[in-house]
């Protein structure tokens, strides 16, 4: 295999990557699919867990390497003493996923404060610290990559996810904030932003998750955690590099689809 053939299949080969919220899920499929380009990748989740070891193992038998990097990202302590111990794996954090997130099913005039604190603070939070953090970095090391996982809930108002939707809302200014001020390190930001993915959590809270998600969107299918992933990889390749402070809607078009009361055939 040509030097260009292996960088067509191996996009980010020789990188470092940094994921959060990665033991399942969407993060997951985020982790497989920068392993799949070459990265070596941390998996961080709150606490490490048979899940971290079990992606870890995937993503070796992938032929890259990971390993844990577990981290409250609700706290500044921890995101720190998480990024002390990876400067003793890599040299340089080439891409930072900020996917990690909690969410709570409320009504509007129920939502409790510790609710709303939890999501906010783990969402919103979590990724600013993350996000300066590695862009301290970066800026020293020559440059690099940070994707925020976004949401199609800033789209359009999803009722009884009040404070989900607005720690996202809240990531996606941040994303343009954040590529303004760190272009001139070379440090590119962007967002990635899910509309309905079938994961082992969505489908629990609906067997009809992927049926009823199907009819919603126009290319006619749910989508599933490598859709994400292969986007996290392009924004993170060279094939992105002169992308910033963009958001990429990964959601079969659902979002953007008018409701318009007359057929489209």
């Amino acid at each position: 295999m040509t030097s260009a053939e292996q960088n067509l299949y191996k996009p980010l080969a020789g990188k470092t990557a940094l994921v959060t919220g990665a033991a399942q899920g969407v993060g997951k499929g985020i982790a497989l699919a920068l392993a799949r380009a070459g990265c070596t990748v941390a998996i961080n989740d709150k606490e490490e867990s048979p899940l971290t070891y079990q992606i870890i193992h995937e993503i070796r038998t992938l032929g890259s390497e990971a390993f844990a990097a577990p981290a409250d990202l609700r706290s500044s302590a921890g995101i720190q003493s998480m990024f002390d111990r990876l400067a003793q794996k890599f040299t340089r954090l080439d891409i930072l996923v900020n996917n990690a997130g909690t969410q709570t099913w409320a009504p509007f005039l129920e939502l409790e404060e510790s609710a709303w604190d939890r999501d906010i603070d783990t969402n919103l939070k979590g990724t600013f610290l993350c996000s300066q953090a590695a862009a301290r970095w970066m800026k020293d090391t020559g440059g690099g990559g940070i994707i925020n996982i976004g949401s199609g809930s800033i789209k359009l108002p999803f009722p009884r996810l009040v404070s989900y939707s607005v720690s996202k809302a809240g990531i996606a200014a941040l994303t343009t904030i954040a590529a303004t001020e760190l272009g001139q390190y070379n440090i590119r930001v962007n967002c990635v932003a899910p509309g309905a993915i079938l994961t082992e959590r969505t489908e629990q809270e609906d067997p009809q998750y992927a049926a009823i998600w199907a009819t919603e969107a126009p290319i006619g299918r749910v989508g599933m955690p490598k859709d994400v992933g292969d986007a996290v990889v392009f924004l993170a390749s060279d094939q992105a590099s002169f992308i910033s402070g963009q958001t990429l809607w990964v959601d079969g078009a659902a979002f953007s689809k008018p409701n318009w009361p007359y057929k489209l055939d």
